[in-house]
């Protein structure tokens, strides 16, 4: 495996939502929680995933709904981001969205385990974020990089992704509940790389 490439509607996730509603805001970990307390909620806390650029701040879309980082995700690019210090490895996104700037905005705001923003996780060249099928991102990405497909490894949550995507060759894992720790360690295992 020398290219990771993730989905990034299941990277950061929204409750069962696909698309957020409306460009991506900041909000106070304050007036979130005032909000929560509102809805007869007890929820005291940030929801797991939603550490921001910005101190006391989540990622919500307009009607203040959290927008996070699935657990398995901010793991797997936390160790990407460690193991890239010593071997060489690309990862990027292929993403089908109308809104791509939103994409870019959340990348911007939100960070993994280790601290670092979605957008520097990923490299800048092989950030594939268009209404094209997925399978035209992955030749555009081969394109770039000269990567055979089958050293390519894609986490997606949409079945039909996954079947376009793996008929070029790539490796693909389907997650569709969003990024795990197991789905990660079933390709480092796949591709004979273990922590």
């Amino acid at each position: 495996m020398q290219l990771v490439v993730f989905d990034l509607d299941y990277t950061i996730w929204q409750p069962e939502m696909y698309q957020i509603d409306g460009p991506p805001m900041l909000m106070s970990v304050d007036e979130f929680q005032r909000k929560q307390n509102r809805g007869g909620s007890s929820h005291r806390r940030n929801p797991p995933g939603s550490d921001t650029v910005f101190q006391r701040k989540i990622v919500t879309d307009r009607r203040g709904t959290p927008i996070t980082v699935f657990e398995g995700a901010s793991h797997a690019l936390s160790e990407i981001n460690s193991q890239k210090k010593v071997k060489p490895l690309k990862v990027g996104i292929s993403s089908r969205t109308d809104e791509p700037s939103w994409a870019l905005q959340i990348m911007q705001w939100l960070t993994v385990a280790d601290g670092t923003t979605l957008a520097r996780c990923f490299d800048k060249d092989l950030i594939e974020i268009s209404y094209d099928n997925k399978a035209k991102h992955f030749i555009s990405l081969n394109r770039k990089t000269g990567i055979p497909f089958e050293d390519m490894a894609f986490f997606d949550n949409e079945y039909s992704n996954i079947k376009s995507v793996g008929s070029l060759g790539v490796k693909c894992y389907f997650t569709p509940n969003g990024m795990t720790k197991d789905a990660w360690n079933k390709c480092l295992a796949d591709f004979g790389i273990m922590n």
